[in-house]
């Protein structure tokens, strides 16, 4: 396999470049897959929140958290979705953590700056947050498929941080804690299940 353009994949040094992080009052990440379940990292606070005009989809490659240039894993980004509201946690963090999470996100996410909304004890609130986003031209971006044929991909996959299909089950089970309904995750999860549950046997000779 042509391994020549596998640092182009990597975003660390231009999500760096991307916002003066001095500049915000309060910084809130915005998280809608493995961030959810895998924090790994300080925060302050931590609110359930929403960004809306995005959905969440397993359209994202992952050649080393989940997978190999080989035989690449997929986890979630977000795709523009008008009227989409997609529920996800925020957390209050600090400037220093994006050292962390950029090299964490590095396989073609970037950092954008979204309106999301705070459901906290006093309401609704409104700010400003960041949130990292695999674009479609980005080099490790895999695309539209099937529930079906991402359950088959996810099920054969495996990285540096465990198998892709722990990502997929841990995911589901996260947005069942914060009462999110994805029918996109929750159908992947159900063929999923099912072929962990019924292997494919080995030909009888």
């Amino acid at each position: 396999m042509d391994m020549s353009f596998l640092p182009m994949m990597n975003t660390q040094a231009q999500n760096q470049q991307r916002q003066q992080l001095s500049n915000y009052d309060e910084i809130w990440l915005f998280a809608y897959g493995s961030l959810i379940f895998k924090v790994d990292f300080p925060f302050i606070d931590q609110q359930p929140a929403s960004i809306t005009h995005w959905q969440r989809r397993f359209w994202q490659g992952s050649h080393d958290h989940r997978g190999t240039l080989q035989q690449p894993g997929r986890v979630v980004t977000l795709i523009e979705a008008p009227q989409q509201v997609c529920k996800g946690t925020a957390y209050r963090v600090t400037a220093d953590v994006f050292e962390q999470l950029d090299y964490r996100e590095k396989n073609g996410y970037l950092r954008y700056e979204v309106p999301l909304t705070l459901q906290t004890m006093q309401g609704a609130v409104e700010k400003v947050g960041l949130v990292y986003i695999a674009d479609p031209d980005n080099l490790a971006f895999l695309g539209e498929a099937s529930e079906a044929d991402i359950a088959q991909q996810i099920a054969k996959a495996k990285g540096d941080s465990g198998y892709n299909h722990e990502y997929l089950l841990e995911l589901a089970a996260a947005l069942r804690a914060i009462e999110e309904h994805d029918a996109h995750v929750f159908l992947i999860e159900k063929y999923l299940i099912d072929i962990l549950n019924n292997p494919p046997q080995p030909n009888e000779i």
